[in-house]
C-alpha cells in the first residue's frame, strides 16, 4: 500500500506515496527547467501521490491543491502545444504589467480565502503557511503553463515557505526535495530567463 512505510527517517515512518512523490518530482521539475513537454504527465502521477501524503498529513489545502494541479496539469500540456500564435508551440516571454497585477490581487484574495477555511472548518495546525504556499503554487503554476519566466521566482518564494513547512509536520523526505526544488528553481530560472530572447532554444 501507499500509505505503508517504505523506512524511517528521523524516527518518522516514511511512506511508498512519499518516496515515490520524491522521485517523480525530482524528473518533473528538471523536466520543465529543461522546457520538456513530458513534464506534463510527470507531473500529473506526482500530484496524485502527494495528494495523498498531503492529506493523511493534515495538510488539506495542499491535499486540494493538487486537484487542481492535475487540471493545470492538462490545461499546460496543451498549452506548451497548441497555446501559441496560430496554434503553435509556445515560446518563453515575461509576464504584463497588467498580468502582474491580476496574480497579486488573486494571490491575496486567494490566501485570505484558504485562510479563514482552515483556521475555521478544519484541524490544521498550520493554516496561514498552508494557505500562503497553495495560493503561490498556483500562481506558479499557472505562469508555468504560459511559460512566463518570472514563474520561477514564485516557485522559489513557495519553496523557501515549503522546507520548513514540512519539516515541522515530519514530512523529512518531502522537504529534502523543497530543497532540491529550490536548486532546480535556480537553474529553472537561468535556463528560461535565457530562452525568453532566444525562441530557437525552446525544446522541442
Amino acid at each position: 500500500m501507499l500509505t505503508d512505510a517504505a523506512f524511517t527517517l528521523g524516527g518518522t515512518p516514511t511512506t511508498w506515496a512519499e518516496l515515490l512523490g520524491f522521485l517523480t518530482g525530482v524528473l518533473n521539475v528538471w523536466l520543465v527547467a529543461r522546457q520538456r513537454i513530458s513534464n506534463w504527465p510527470v507531473g500529473i502521477v506526482n500530484v496524485a501521490l502527494l495528494m495523498l501524503v498531503f492529506w493523511t498529513s493534515g495538510l488539506y489545502a495542499d491535499a486540494g491543491l493538487q486537484i487542481l494541479y492535475v487540471l493545470l496539469g492538462l490545461y499546460g500540456w496543451w498549452s506548451w502545444l497548441y497555446g501559441g500564435q496560430h496554434r503553435t508551440r509556445l515560446v518563453v516571454t515575461g509576464t504584463s504589467g497588467a498580468e502582474w497585477a491580476a496574480l497579486a490581487i488573486s494571490g491575496l484574495a486567494l490566501t485570505a480565502a484558504l485562510w479563514l477555511f482552515l483556521d475555521r472548518a478544519t484541524d490544521s495546525t498550520v493554516p496561514f503557511p498552508d494557505a500562503v504556499t497553495t495560493a503561490l503554487s498556483l500562481l506558479a503554476t499557472y505562469g508555468q503553463t504560459r511559460k512566463r519566466w518570472e514563474s520561477w521566482w514564485i516557485w522559489i518564494a513557495a519553496d523557501l515557505i515549503y522546507i520548513p513547512l514540512y519539516a515541522y509536520k515530519g514530512l523529512y523526505l518531502t522537504a529534502a526535495l523543497y530543497l532540491i526544488f529550490l536548486t532546480l528553481c535556480v537553474f529553472g530560472l537561468r535556463q528560461w530567463r535565457a530562452a525568453r530572447t532566444s525562441p530557437a532554444l525552446v525544446a522541442a
